[in-house]
């Protein structure tokens, strides 16, 4: 919108200048063209040029502007600044009731040097609602004779560099020390460093000028050291600064410039990049410089002016270039004060060529999968390889294996990668991945190799179908539901082995098989009588073997199941009670009774187990199977003197496996008559049980419990020593009761005894009377006789009556 006003200057030491004629003449029209402006949007008392000293800090206000907004939110912004620098703050903006107040101050980074820069350009825009202005400040920047600052190299890091021959007079002149304002209110310098001999020849001097000066003793016999010099400067009041001097001695000019060879040939290879360093070439003389006298330009190399070093300039590439593969060179010394003064190398550079380029192959990545059951000799991939550097290069494979567990697993012919062995995942940790590499190398120089990283994924085949041996269960039919029968073992060659689920196909459904342990399970009753052979097919799938999930194999075997028959029924005796009276002599073991038993609804079990159970006292009485035999009385017992009467139980139960067998007891009652020589004939009398009389059949379900031994013996103790003391308590009883009846006692034996022995002798009269009918008798006796059983004699077969009391007898 408006026309920038520029300032000129002249040097650090002059004072700013006029405008220039044009820019006088444009002035006024300027200025007309701001009071329009400002008269239009209110805007008063805006200056445009500001002067400032250089010794201005950060937060100085440079200038204040006053605006008139009253019915919006002015904006002053900073758009830009020639030459560009962080010296100034963005333009704030503060005010109320419409008039507003902005302000341009210096930042923080604040330093203003007139002999740097003198003069400033600051684009401002201005916004009120609609309204918009934008236009320059312009800011000058004028010298301040009391500020001093310390620039240039000397305060720098690395210092000023001072460059003297050995030759310099001593006391000589080397270096004047220079800072603007020094010259107005002078300054005081010093050497604060140490110049201790013998590395210094003696003290370098300075003064309030700033004029240092050679040592007194010279500098002959110092070339190529360096001194450095700490020095001081001090200013003002209190102001101070420090600075580096570096003066570096050289040797003193030579009488002539020579190089030690007149020519030289170098072999540097084609991959060198720009810049890089070639041969470094040394003249004799002093100081020196060098330059390329031919060729003019040289395009592919160039010589430091100060060091000789040649490098490139460009990528020497010998198939673009034709005059990459040789060039010479001519290299100029010189020394710099003296340029006539010069010598003349010949360098000839050749390039040798570089095998820079790997090959280049494809594909660059080989990843495949192939099944285990791949036949040897496929191919698996043909590898076409180049190299860039030379098309008619023979380039050379090698295979590398990085899985050592099947090196052998595959081979490369030439270019072509085949299956050498069987690939087979069936056996644990065979089936993986194959990782291995291909080497391609080429015949260049130096060798370069590029690898293919190979990764060939095996994967597993179904190939063989799960099988399974037949077998034989037992089981008992009163097996509780859920019982464990045994397991069916499928086999399984694939890998992993023996991922088997099992299966029932159709069968009786009162068995079922567990689908991954193949256990046999029993689910319902078993009845021996109604099916005593089952025949169960189990059909094996496997899974989990291929890498097609779906790819199963199956197959089936036969499962025979053998139910172990287990009596469901007591036995039953015919008849289940005998009431029998016998005499035997002595000497002689006698057949009492056979025991007739059988279970009606299992007449295929036969076999009985017979055993007594009660009533046996004395033991007189044994089983031989199903026989009741008395035993010998010369043997057994002393034979009773009266006649005797045992009621037996016998028990009889099935002789199966089972644990719990089922019985039933037989019971009978046997007379036994006391054996005397006069009998004439022995009896047997056996009573069948009258019909009105119901026998009890009881059958009984014997329950075995073998106790821990521990508590065998408890319980054995604890009864022996009850008994004791029950015996002991009897002992006392009949002792009391013996005492009592001491005194009436007599009469009762005597009377005892007597009736002791009529007995006897009645007894005795009756072996001793011969053999007669028993009709016969006196008629009192027979009266007095009490007959209580009936018998058949065993040698006449004539039927008789008894007393089992009084052992008489009487014939029919």
């Amino acid at each position: 919108m408006f026309e920038q006003l520029t300032w000129q200057r002249g040097g650090p030491d002059q004072q700013p200048l006029l405008p220039s004629l044009k820019q006088a003449t444009m002035v006024p029209l300027r200025l007309l063209v701001i009071l329009l402006a400002l008269a239009v949007s209110d805007l008063h008392s805006l200056p445009w040029f500001v002067n400032v000293s250089e010794s201005k800090g950060p937060g100085t206000v440079l200038q204040a502007f006053t605006f008139n907004c009253s019915f919006y939110m002015p904006t002053l912004e900073l758009l830009s600044v020639q030459p560009p620098t962080t010296f100034f703050n963005t333009p704030s903006l503060a005010g109320r009731d419409g008039i507003y107040v902005g302000k341009v101050t210096l930042s923080s980074s604040a330093r203003l040097d007139a002999l740097a820069v003198n003069h400033y350009e600051l684009q401002l825009k201005y916004t009120c609602g609609n309204f918009v202005m934008q236009g320059p400040l312009f800011l000058d920047v004028h010298r301040d004779p009391g500020h001093i600052q310390c620039v240039g190299r000397f305060v720098s890091p690395a210092g000023e560099i001072i460059q003297v021959p050995e030759t310099v007079s001593p006391g000589a002149l080397l270096y004047t020390l220079l800072f603007p304002g020094l010259e107005v209110q002078g300054a005081q310098m010093n050497i604060t460093s140490a110049q201790d001999p013998p590395y210094f020849p003696g003290p370098f001097s300075i003064n309030e000028k700033g004029l240092l000066r050679v040592p007194s003793q010279g500098l002959r016999g110092q070339a190529q050291k360096v001194f450095q010099l700490q020095i001081s400067v001090t200013f003002g009041q209190g102001q101070s600064c420090k600075g580096t001097l570096m003066v570096k001695v050289l040797p003193g000019p030579s009488s002539q410039v020579s190089f030690l060879k007149k020519t030289q040939n170098i072999i540097i290879p084609e991959n060198l990049v720009p810049g890089s360093e070639v041969i470094q070439v040394q003249a004799t003389g002093f100081d020196l410089r060098y330059e390329i006298s031919s060729p003019v330009p040289s395009l592919l190399y160039s010589i430091g002016r100060a060091d000789g070093v040649v490098r490139t300039t460009a990528a020497l590439e010998l198939s673009g270039t034709s005059d990459a593969g040789g060039t010479r060179l001519r290299v100029k010394a010189f020394e710099q004060l003296r340029p006539w003064a010069s010598a003349e190398l010949d360098l000839t550079v050749n390039v040798r060529p570089v095998n820079r380029w790997p090959p280049h192959c494809s594909p660059a990545l080989l990843v495949t999968e192939v099944p285990e059951a791949t036949p040897v000799g496929t191919v698996l991939s043909t590898f076409m390889c180049t190299d860039p550097d030379s098309a008619d290069t023979n380039l050379h494979y090698q295979l590398r294996f990085h899985s050592p567990s099947k090196p052998a697993s595959l081979c490369l012919y030439d270019r072509v990668l085949e299956v050498n062995t069987t690939l087979d995942c069936d056996t644990p940790g065979a089936c993986f991945q194959l990782a291995a590499s291909v080497l391609v190398h080429d015949s260049g120089q130096p060798q370069m190799t590029t690898e293919v990283p190979v990764l060939v994924m095996v994967t597993p085949v179904n190939e063989f179908s799960p099988a399974c041996a037949p077998r034989t269960f037992w089981v008992r039919e009163d097996a509780q539901p859920y019982t464990l029968l045994g397991s069916v073992v499928g086999t399984d060659m694939d890998y992993p082995r023996n991922s088997i689920e099992y299966y029932t196909s159709g069968g009786p459904t009162v068995f079922a098989v567990d689908r991954l342990s193949g256990e046999v399970l029993l689910l319902g009753p078993l009845d021996y009588e109604q099916q005593k052979l089952y025949r169960l097919t189990v059909l094996l799938i496997d899974h989990g073997q291929d890498w097609d999930p779906t790819h199963r194999r199956s197959s089936s075997c036969t499962i025979t199941i053998e139910v172990e028959d287990v009596n469901d029924h007591a036995p039953e005796c015919e008849p289940p009670f005998q009431e029998l009276t016998i005499s035997t002599p002595l000497g002689h073991d006698v057949e009492v009774t056979k025991v007739s038993c059988q279970i009606p609804q299992e007449p295929q079990r036969l076999v009985l187990s017979y055993s007594i159970v009660g009533g046996n006292s004395q033991s007189r009485f044994r089983l031989q199977g199903a026989i009741l035999v008395h035993n010998d009385p010369v043997l057994g017992p002393p034979w009773p003197q009266q006649p005797c009467t045992y009621e037996l139980l016998i028990r009889v139960a099935d002789a199966g496996s089972s644990i719990s067998h089922l019985s039933t007891t037989a019971t009978i009652i046997v007379h036994l008559l006391p054996w005397r020589a006069s009998t004439i004939a022995t009896s047997t009398h056996r009573a069948i049980v009258p019909s009105m009389m119901t026998p009890l059949l009881v059958t009984d379900t014997e329950v075995f419990w073998q106790p821990e031994p521990w508590f065998v013996v408890v319980l054995t103790v604890t009864s022996a020593l009850l008994l004791l003391a029950l015996g002991w308590l009897l002992s006392k009883l009949l002792q009391g009761l013996a005492q009592v009846l001491q005194a009436p006692r007599k009469p009762g034996q005597a009377l005892l005894l007597n009736s002791i022995q009529r007995k006897e002798r009645s007894m005795e009269g009756f072996m001793e009377t011969p053999r007669m009918e028993m009709s016969q008798a006196p008629s009192s006796i027979l009266n007095l006789e009490h007959f209580d059983g009936k018998a058949q004699g065993a040698r006449t077969g004539r039927d008789y009556l008894f007393n089992t009391c009084m052992g008489t007898q009487r014939w029919l």
